[in-house]
């Protein structure tokens, strides 16, 4: 007769402590296949406990599959000689599932902003508001596009801000530019050949490899992508940022994106994904007209996100499809759901809606036009200007700066990584960075403590020696 000890059950109920105890014997083999079970009578009298108790043991273990039972005759242990043997994991060495990064004092690489720019007090207000007065429409599913709402104040402000003409129907909401890929993927076609520029955000190109699609990289020359190498790549699909390239803050001129517009219309399977991700901070003039807005023969894709904006938790992004695309898209992608909570996204069309979006991002315009100024200041005060020069003073919230040292870019990395400071360099964002030598850091300012600048820089000055 089988015989349990319930003295250290801990939280678990009875019949769950019984059912643990009998599959762990069952398992190890200490309780053979096709062994008889005691009945629940004999079983419950034996271990001094009720019959439902037993009852419910046994009808836990019928339904995960390791007893069984015979009409009139009781029940029996299940064969498992084809079941894998489970192992358990040891506390001693436990599974990494990934690379931890290294944090620095210092990151002149992330692009996360400083959470005390973040609005939290009207976000709260809203988030309260949209809970009291959204009940129902937030346990609603939300259209595979997304919150009507929300689709209208983004439509709002594109037309206000980026001079663009769209319809709320055009804008597909989805968490994060990477998911948004992925279904343009899916739309477009993975026989297709996509480019990405050259510098580049290398991101890009590792998610249109990971959907199994042919991504080539193409040079890019003073006015952007280079037209030539493009046509001669036999791309299909040409992803850029021409409001304000990444990294090298090139802004693509009209002259060349009719040249690019003009590439794309001549194959019915050529369009033009355009990259807006932060033409909200163009700290210099007035922001840089949309290629979306010159667009007469819907060949322009645009994507543009709160990411950078707001912050990089808020992972609410969009996209605008030409009216053609929008039916491919609601006849063969309908089944997808909105991956943005309901939450989330009336709390953000709210956020826009009430004129809070532009206020933030005129406050956050004017602070980091503020900060920028201090940071070019404290530049040419130390000794670092004597061994390095600004280039792209204006390109949104990073800058260029070439150097003068002997050091190769890999080396420099290395040597400023030792004190704390992280670091980039435009030859890591070339295809083959490893046969560039550019001395040209890239410099986000974005979430450096302003104090601590000057320091930073005579470090690097001493880095380069």
């Amino acid at each position: 007769m089988l015989t349990y000890s319930f003295e250290n059950i801990g939280a678990d109920s009875l019949y769950e402590y019984l059912y643990k105890c009998i599959k762990n014997d069952i398992l190890q083999g200490r309780i053979p296949a096709e062994t008889k079970l005691p009945s629940k009578r004999t079983f419950a009298k034996n271990l001094n406990v009720s019959t439902i108790t037993i009852e419910n043991t046994y009808g836990q273990l019928i339904a995960e599959g390791y007893i069984y039972s015979v009409p009139k005759k009781g029940y029996f242990v299940s064969n498992l000689t084809n079941m894998v043997k489970h192992v358990p994991v040891s506390k001693e060495n436990p599974i990494h599932v990934a690379v931890e990064k290294k944090s620095y004092q210092y990151d002149f690489a992330s692009n996360q902003t400083n959470p005390v720019h973040f609005p939290f007090t009207i976000w709260t207000k809203l988030v309260r508001e949209v809970m009291l007065d959204r009940e129902k429409d937030l346990m609603t599913n939300s259209p595979s596009g997304g919150v009507l709402e929300l689709r209208e104040a983004i439509a709002g402000h594109l037309r206000g801000f980026r001079g663009m003409n769209v319809c709320a129907e055009q804008i597909i909401v989805g968490a994060g530019t990477e998911y948004l890929y992925g279904l343009l993927i899916q739309l477009l076609g993975k026989e297709l050949i996509y480019a990405v520029e050259d510098p580049g955000y290398s991101k890009i190109a590792q998610i249109y490899r990971s959907n199994g699609v042919k991504c080539v990289h193409i040079p890019l020359d003073k006015d952007g992508i280079h037209v030539e190498e493009l046509n001669n790549s036999r791309a299909d699909i040409l992803h850029i940022s021409p409001s304000h390239h990444f990294p090298t803050g090139i802004v693509t001129p009209i002259s060349r994106r009719y040249e690019l517009l003009g590439w794309a219309s001549k194959s019915d399977n050529r369009y033009i994904i355009e990259d807006d991700y932060d033409s909200e901070f163009r700290l210099m003039g007035k922001p840089i007209p949309a290629m979306q807005s010159i667009d007469v023969s819907e060949k322009i894709i645009y994507m543009n996100t709160f990411t950078k904006s707001l912050s990089s938790t808020i992972r609410i992004s969009y996209m605008v499809l030409p009216k053609h695309l929008l039916e491919k898209f609601y006849k063969e992608l309908y089944f997808y759901a909105c991956t943005v909570s309901n939450f989330e996204q009336y709390t953000l069309a709210a956020f826009i809606k009430e004129g809070y979006f532009e206020k933030h991002i005129n406050r956050m315009r004017i602070y980091y036009k503020k900060i920028r100024k201090q940071v070019m200041e404290i530049f040419k005060e130390s000794s670092l200007a004597l061994k390095a020069e600004i280039l792209e003073e204006n390109a949104g919230l990073h800058f260029l700066m070439r150097i003068k040292t002997s050091y190769t870019d890999e080396e420099l990395i290395r040597r400023v990584a030792q004190k704390n400071i992280r670091i980039t360099c435009l030859s890591q964002y070339y295809a083959h960075h490893e046969d560039v030598n550019s001395h040209i850091l890239i410099m986000n300012y974005s979430g450096i403590a302003l104090e601590h600048v000057g320091e930073v820089f005579e470090t690097l000055s001493n880095c380069m020696e």
